[in-house]
C-alpha cells in the first residue's frame, strides 16, 4: 500500500455519473439549433476538457461561429436539469469515508459553481477541503500549475499526493506534476486511452482504491 497525505478527485466519470444529463442538456442544444442530434457514446467521448471543448466537438467544426449561441443554451438548460439522472458512482462514498481523516480535493475541467451544486446535492461535498474547477483558477488539466498550486496550498510533496480519475487528463496531469495517477477504468472515460497512459495504479472498482492507499 501507498501512503498519501493528499487524494485528487476527478468529478465527472469518478465521483458523479453525469453522463445522461451532459447528453440531454447537448442535444437540446442542438436540435434547438436545428442541428442534428448526436449519440450519447458520441458526446460522452467529448467530455473532459471543459465545456467549450465539449461544445465545439458537439456543434462540429461548421458551426465554429455560432458557439456563443450554442453555449448559452446549453448552460441554461443543463444548470435547470444537471440533476435529473445524475448519480453518484458506486462505491465512491464508501471510499470517502474510509479516506475521511486524508486530505481530499476535487480537481475538475467542469465549471466550479456547476460542481459545487451537483457535489451538494448528492451530499458528499462535506468530504472535501475544496473543490477546485475549470474557472477556478487560470489553468486546467493537464496543466501541471492546476496541481502545483494544490500541493503548496496544502503543503504536500509530489510523491504523497494521488490523483483519481477516469480521463486521459487526469493521468496526463500527474506526470506532469510528478504526482500518483490511480485511472478508474469503468467512469466517463475511454477505456483503451486510460490503458495506453501507464498509470501508477488502475482500478475496475472504486473499493479497490482503499487497498492501494494508506
Amino acid at each position: 500500500m501507498k501512503k498519501v497525505d493528499l487524494m485528487i478527485f476527478d468529478f465527472d466519470g469518478t465521483i458523479a455519473d453525469t453522463a445522461a444529463d451532459i447528453v440531454n442538456s447537448i442535444n437540446y442544444t442542438l436540435t434547438s439549433m436545428r442541428l442534428d442530434p448526436r449519440p450519447s457514446e458520441q458526446i460522452i467521448s467529448f467530455v473532459g476538457d471543459g465545456v467549450q471543448k465539449l461544445i465545439e466537438r458537439a456543434i462540429g467544426e461548421h458551426n465554429s461561429g455560432r458557439l456563443e449561441e450554442a453555449m448559452t443554451i446549453f448552460s441554461r438548460h443543463y444548470e435547470k436539469h444537471m440533476m435529473d439522472n445524475t448519480v453518484l458512482y458506486p462505491d465512491i462514498e464508501d471510499v470517502l469515508k474510509y479516506f475521511q481523516h486524508k486530505m481530499k480535493v476535487i480537481l475538475t475541467n467542469k465549471r466550479h459553481h456547476l460542481t459545487v451544486a451537483i457535489a451538494g446535492s448528492l451530499h458528499i461535498d462535506r468530504y472535501f477541503m475544496e473543490i477546485v474547477g475549470a474557472d477556478s483558477t487560470p489553468f486546467q488539466k493537464p496543466d501541471r500549475r492546476v496541481v502545483d498550486q494544490i500541493l503548496e496550498k496544502y503543503n504536500v510533496a509530489p510523491q504523497k499526493a494521488v490523483i483519481v480519475g477516469d480521463g486521459i487528463n487526469d493521468v496526463a496531469v500527474a506526470k506532469n506534476a510528478g504526482i500518483i495517477s490511480c485511472a478508474y477504468l469503468n467512469g466517463l472515460g475511454d477505456r483503451n486511452a486510460l490503458m495506453k497512459m501507464e498509470a501508477d495504479f488502475y482500478c475496475e472498482s472504486l473499493l479497490e482504491i482503499n487497498t492501494l492507499f494508506q
